[in-house]
């Protein structure tokens, strides 16, 4: 962090199951104050895991919850970190095909930025095209609970035409991703499907990823977003 600006990465690490001497790089690269992890390794046993993880990044580790983490660079305090639960249809169903979905979750916390105090939330969105709108509602009344400006970022499974996104600009958040072009897949960027939203109040915009595009590859099926805040 310098001058009062805060580096913030949001990554869908692929449950950190692709190259990962690649994502290392890519992390490094980005040198990021704050990640932000979508599909960290976060079942029962896995905290040694995610300290691995986060040590390969040169970062630490600090909260968790249904494939989300935090981590943080030396000299960056998270506090009131918080994680909770998303309910969301158990089984989904599109034409003749249904399927099972696991438990959703977020996990959030407060940083500085310069001197003003801000929540930092992420989550990971379902695949159930009527469910994302109601996990959404649940996340946002967890972000209002802070009491602070935020940033919001995740995987929401959805393109920015869909409702997912109609509702964050109808909460008054700003998409610091609309320029940034796509962020999916990462062999073949066609679709914006991973969003950095911030609370107006906030100065907030999309960096460029100082990573070999065959790191970033390599590294995940999604692209990340490396955000720089402002107060």
């Amino acid at each position: 962090m310098s001058d009062g600006a805060l580096r913030v990465l949001s990554y869908n690490v692929h449950r950190w199951g692709d190259d990962r001497t690649a994502l290392a790089r890519v992390v490094r690269a980005c040198a990021p104050d704050v990640m932000l992890v979508q599909e960290a390794p976060t079942w029962f046993g896995t905290r040694r895991k995610r300290r691995a993880m986060a040590a390969t990044f040169g970062m630490r580790y600090v909260a968790a919850s249904a494939r989300n983490a935090i981590l943080v660079a030396d000299g960056i305090e998270l506090t009131e970190p918080l994680h909770w639960r998303i309910r969301r249809p158990f089984v989904r169903r599109r034409l003749n095909f249904v399927a099972t979905q696991l438990p959703g979750g977020a996990v959030g916390g407060q940083v500085l930025v310069g001197t003003l105090r801000v929540a930092v939330v992420c989550c990971h969105l379902g695949l159930h095209i009527l469910g994302r709108r109601h996990e959404l509602e649940q996340v946002l009344k967890r972000c209002r609970a802070f009491g602070t400006p935020y940033l919001l970022v995740g995987d929401l499974n959805e393109e920015p035409d869909g409702p997912v996104w109609k509702r964050l600009a109808e909460e008054g958040l700003t998409d610091l991703g609309a320029d940034a072009g796509p962020t999916f897949s990462s062999t073949d960027p066609h679709k914006r499907i991973d969003g950095a939203h911030l609370s107006p109040t906030l100065q907030g915009r999309i960096l460029p990823t100082p990573a070999s595009a065959e790191d970033l590859a390599a590294a995940s099926d999604h692209l990340p977003m490396l955000i720089e805040l402002r107060p």
